[in-house]
């Protein structure tokens, strides 16, 4: 930032503003940047992260609309430089859309474009590794409802409760997401299985969980084309009860398992990938934690020695407390409870919904829907331990915050 970019401000708010922020011109001490989004008002909250405490300050302009209404989750393109809101829209018609923002310096967003997809009820959005592709999830794809056979007038209509997936090749120099069809049918979209609710890209293969039959369903990614292929598995069966979340951790796809609608502690359940993306192999499930309860998201650090599970709780009076679970990660991908910190679980703001770890496996963070604030832990490398951070871990954000993001300063 230059002086005469801040010129315009007056004087008293300026200052304001720095002692709110915490400005200095030291540079390296942020480590990276966070956004998280806020559905009370339609808004996204941008924070440093600073590389020595792990505390959190606002950003230049923060907060600024989302771009749509009810904002759920964003992606970031690999390099930093491009994010991605995926707004929900809502019951009174409102559509969903994805917002496009650039990155600048110090972690300010720019509002570029908004784009649709087909499909409806959009959940989930992320990117491939490659920064060249953009996935949408939509709940029910553009066929849900239609007839089944459209040169019959009285055909039954289409009642599968398939979901879809929306493929965007994505500009390098300008990030913006441009509709890739079906060469199977020239439509823009991709089905998968019923109801899903999350999906996630490991290498060449994108993944998505189906709540409306507890399975995974498996896409090949064309790295020349963008174009997804179905494998010789096209399902995946969990044998699951209420699986709640789908994570990739290195070689292996972990599910979160609620397993009971009365707010119990659940499991964990590890799938090993293998060599192809439908050459899953359903494994072990690991219990959580007694005093744990509904657990929504598992997160392991990027050196892949430890997992974190965060549980959301229920109103049920015996699982009050929201909490992050820690485990060890074994040689083949079991998760093993960390016992010897008797503070396992860890205490977080009520209602956790997302979470993430810093670039440099040093802090994690929740956003706490019904606490309207942000979480950060210290991790040890040595145990895989959390601690609250030095300088105080609740961080008042945007109101009712959804999903979170961190992107590494690279000094863009």
């Amino acid at each position: 930032m230059t002086l005469s970019r801040i010129g315009r401000i007056p004087l008293a708010l300026l200052i304001s503003v720095a002692m709110g922020l915490g400005m200095t011109s030291c540079s390296n001490s942020t480590v990276g940047f966070m956004w998280v989004l806020g559905t009370q008002y339609n808004q996204i909250g941008g924070f440093r992260i600073d590389n020595h405490t792990g505390n959190l300050t606002g950003v230049v302009g923060s907060p600024l609309p989302s771009g749509g209404t009810s904002p759920i989750m964003l992606a970031l393109k690999s390099g930093g430089r491009y994010l991605y809101v995926l707004n929900a829209g809502d019951a009174t018609g409102t559509t969903g859309n994805i917002s496009l923002f650039s990155v600048g310096d110090g972690g300010t967003l720019s509002y570029q474009q908004s784009y649709v997809s087909q499909g409806t009820f959009p959940v989930w959005i992320t990117t491939d590794s490659t920064g060249n592709y953009l996935f949408v999830l939509n709940q029910r794809s553009p066929n849900y409802g239609k007839q089944i056979d459209p040169t019959q007038p009285l055909s039954a209509a289409n009642t599968d409760l398939n979901g879809s997936i929306a493929v965007f090749s994505l500009d390098s120099n300008t990030g913006r997401p441009s509709p890739i069809n079906n060469s199977m049918n020239q439509q823009a979209y991709f089905e998968v299985g019923k109801n899903p609710t999350q999906m996630r890209n490991a290498a060449s293969c994108l993944y998505t969980l189906d709540t409306g039959d507890q399975t995974i369903f498996p896409y090949s990614i064309g790295s020349a084309d963008g174009q997804l292929t179905t494998p010789s598995n096209s399902m995946v069966s969990l044998n699951t009860a209420s699986a709640t979340s789908l994570s990739i951790g290195g070689s292996y796809v972990y599910v979160t398992d609620a397993g009971s609608v009365t707010g119990g502690p659940g499991s964990i359940l590890t799938v090993s990938q293998g060599s192809s993306c439908d050459q899953l192999t359903v494994g072990n499930a690991v219990s959580n934690f007694a005093t744990a309860s509904n657990p929504i998201q598992t997160i392991t650090t990027l050196d892949g020695k430890y997992a974190y599970v965060m549980n959301h709780s229920t109103q049920n009076t015996n699982y009050s407390n929201s909490t992050i679970s820690a485990f060890t990660v074994g040689s083949n991908g079991d998760l093993q409870a960390i016992t010897a910190d008797t503070n396992n679980p860890y205490s977080v703001g009520s209602g956790p919904v997302c979470m993430a770890i810093d670039p440099t496996d040093q802090y994690l963070y929740t956003s706490d829907q019904f606490a309207s604030t942000l979480t950060g832990k210290r991790i040890s490398n040595q145990y895989g331990y959390l601690s609250n951070l030095s300088k105080g871990s609740s961080f008042a954000t945007v109101g009712t915050p959804a999903c979170l993001v961190i992107s590494k300063d690279t000094g863009y």
